[in-house]
C-alpha cells in the first residue's frame, strides 16, 4: 500500500538524520566559555525548575487545544471543513507554520552552526544550514510525489488490449479520471500531507522543548512559555485540520492530536534532566540541534507552501473567488506576521 511505503520512505529518512549526528565531528578546540555558561544574573536553577514544570502544563494545554480544536469542528456549522470559514482559519495556521520555518527554526540553525564555539573547518566553511533545508525540502517532494505515483499505479485500470480499436494509441493504458478517482487521489493526497507535516512539526518540537528545559535562565524562560503557548496552538490548529482532511480513524486522529501535544512537554522534560550535562552551546549540542533545525525548516517550508498555501489558492474554490482569495492571503500574511512578531521572544 502507498501508505506503508511512505512511513517506510519516512522512517529511513529520520534514520538518515540521526546516523549523521552520530558521525558529525565535534569541535575540540574551541574557546573555553562555550564548555561552560556564562555569568548570567538571570541563571537561577531554583527558581527555573517551577516556571519549567509550568511551561509543560501550559504548553500541553494550548497545544491539546489547538490541535483538537478542528478535530471537533464538524459538530459547529459555519466551522465544517468545505466552509468559508474553515478555508480561512487554515490559512491562518498555514501561514503560522510558514513562519515558523522562515523566522524561528532556519534563523535558530544558521546562529547555531556558525557559531564561535564550532571549528572554523567545516562549519563557516560552508553553508551547512542552507544546504541541508534545500535537501530536506527536496527529499520532502520526492516523498510526496513517490507516495502519489504508487497510489496510481495501484489503481489504473482501463487497458485496452494489443490488436483492438485503431491505430497503436489503442495499446496505452490509462486510469480512469471518474469522481471516485479523484476523491481517492485527494484523500491520499491529504493523508501524506498530514503525516509529513506531523513529522516536521514533532522534530521542531522536540528541539524548542529540549531548548527551554535545559535551560536555567528564568528572563529568558518566561518570554518563552507565553511564545511556544501561541506558537503551539495556532501551529496546532494547522495540523489539526490536515489530520480532519485525510480522514483517519478516530483512532489514528487521536494518535496523532496526541503525539503532537507531548512532544514539547517531552523535549521540556528530557532538558531537565540533561540540565546537568546538556550546554547550549557545547560543539555537540550546537551541531546536533543545528542540523535537526535546518531539516525541520526545509519540511516545513516547503509543506507550508506547497502542499498547504499552494493548493488552497489553486483549488477550485478559491479560484473561483477572488474576494475569498483576498481573505485567505490576508489571513495567510497575518500568520506570518505573528510569528515574526514572536520571533523577538521565541
Amino acid at each position: 500500500m502507498a501508505s506503508t511505503s511512505t512511513l517506510l520512505m519516512k522512517t529511513i529518512f529520520i534514520v538518515l538524520i540521526f546516523v549523521s549526528f552520530t558521525i558529525s565531528p565535534a569541535s575540540s578546540t574551541v574557546p573555553e566559555e562555550c564548555a561552560s555558561e556564562s555569568a548570567n544574573p538571570c541563571v537561577n536553577k531554583a527558581k527555573a525548575l517551577p516556571l519549567k514544570i509550568i511551561a509543560i502544563i501550559t504548553i500541553l494545554v494550548a497545544s491539546m487545544i489547538g490541535v483538537g480544536a478542528p478535530l471537533f469542528s464538524r459538530s459547529v456549522p459555519f466551522l465544517r471543513p468545505d466552509g468559508n470559514i474553515f478555508t480561512v482559519v487554515k490559512c491562518f495556521a498555514s501561514g503560522i507554520i510558514l513562519g515558523t520555518g522562515f523566522m524561528h527554526v532556519l534563523p535558530d540553525s544558521f546562529d547555531m552552526l556558525s557559531s564561535k564555539c564550532l571549528e572554523e573547518n567545516p562549519w563557516h566553511k560552508f553553508p551547512f544550514t542552507g544546504f541541508l533545508a534545500m535537501l530536506s525540502g527536496l527529499i520532502t517532494l520526492a516523498i510526496d510525489s513517490m507516495a502519489t505515483s504508487l497510489y496510481t499505479s495501484k489503481n489504473a485500470v482501463g487497458i485496452v488490449p494489443h490488436g483492438h480499436g485503431h491505430g497503436p494509441a489503442n495499446d496505452v493504458t490509462l486510469p480512469t479520471k471518474d469522481d471516485d478517482d479523484s476523491a481517492s487521489a485527494q484523500l491520499l493526497r491529504y493523508r501524506v500531507i498530514a503525516m509529513v507535516l506531523e513529522l516536521g512539526i514533532i522534530v521542531h518540537s522536540v528541539v524548542i522543548g529540549l531548548s527551554l528545559g535545559a535551560t536555567n535562565d528564568t528572563c529568558t524562560i518566561k518570554g518563552l512559555i507565553a511564545a511556544l503557548c501561541f506558537h503551539q496552538m495556532f501551529e496546532g490548529m494547522g495540523l489539526g485540520g490536515c489530520i480532519l482532511q485525510a480522514e483517519y480513524t478516530n483512532m489514528k486522529k487521536f494518535l496523532m492530536a496526541f503525539f503532537f501535544a507531548v512532544t514539547t512537554p517531552f523535549g521540556i522534560a528530557l532538558g531537565i534532566a540533561l540540565s546537568t550535562v546538556y550546554r547550549e552551546n557545547s560543539p555537540n549540542a550546537l551541531i546536533t540541534v543545528g542540523l535537526l533545525n535546518a531539516c525541520s525548516a526545509g519540511l516545513l517550508i516547503y509543506m507550508a507552501l506547497v502542499d498547504l498555501l499552494a493548493a488552497e489558492f489553486m483549488g477550485p474554490k478559491l479560484q473561483g473567488s477572488i474576494k475569498m482569495q483576498f481573505k485567505c492571503f490576508a489571513a495567510a500574511l497575518l500568520g506570518c506576521g505573528g510569528m515574526s512578531i514572536l520571533a523577538k521572544w521565541a
